[in-house]
């Protein structure tokens, strides 16, 4: 996903010195390998001057659609009468800032009926439950790659509110009802989520990602992988 070339950072979104380790040993191994493979094309830039192949993490475009909010809250059991915010990811990796989202929702608390769902430790087959039944998908991280949280809320047509990290500003730039936050602030955040939560509408963002299909893909990343072995007969 880009965190290896990239580094990792702290919650400030500093890089660390596990992470300068980590990202001059991907540069290192990067010039040894036969093909090397990015999941976006901002991640060039993280590697020496070698030939790549951009290839995006797929997403399951059958399971991953559209269905009704109604619905898909009954089913979790998440309340009809609230603005939910959906943040997917785990809240103690530093790098996904769950405090920074926290703060942007809590700003609101006196001016909209809104709350915060983790979508963490969730079956990956419950997921489109949560983003249909959600209002915004909410991504603070520091450090991203090709997100596919964000692939995969567009195929859901649920709109998405994100700093600006890895792919997401190609990802959601010309989708109306989506917003890339232009600092990391939580008021600009929380300004963002007003926009989105006061609109009350979905997007429509499943054409953008309809060329994503895992399937395709994969079929992909194997021609890469039957070049790497024909090179070796």
């Amino acid at each position: 996903h880009g965190s290896d070339i990239q580094g990792i950072f702290d919650k400030r979104g500093n890089l660390i010195l596990q992470g300068r380790i980590l990202k001059l040993a991907s540069r290192m191994v990067a010039k040894l390998v036969d093909e090397v493979i990015i999941v976006s094309e901002h991640l060039k830039s993280y590697l020496p001057s070698i030939s790549y192949h951009v290839i995006p993490m797929g997403i399951d475009i059958n399971l991953f659609s559209p269905m009704q909010l109604t619905v898909a809250r009954q089913a979790l059991g998440l309340p009809l009468d609230k603005r939910l915010v959906l943040f997917v990811g785990d809240p103690t990796r530093t790098e996904k800032r769950f405090w920074l989202a926290r703060e942007s929702v809590d700003v609101l608390q006196n001016q909209l009926n809104v709350e915060l769902v983790v979508g963490h430790g969730v079956l990956h087959a419950d997921m489109p439950l949560y983003m249909n039944a959600c209002d915004v998908l909410l991504l603070t991280s520091s450090s991203e790659g090709s997100p596919t949280v964000v692939k995969e809320a567009l195929a859901c047509n649920l709109p998405v509110i994100s700093v600006d990290v890895g792919d997401v500003r190609m990802r959601i730039a010309a989708i109306e009802g989506c917003v890339l936050c232009k600092d990391d602030c939580p008021s600009t955040i929380s300004d963002a989520l007003i926009t989105v939560l006061t609109r009350n509408q979905r997007i429509s963002g499943r054409h953008s990602v309809l060329s994503l299909d895992e399937e395709l893909l994969t079929q992909t990343v194997l021609q890469v992988y039957q070049r790497v072995i024909g090179k070796g007969l």
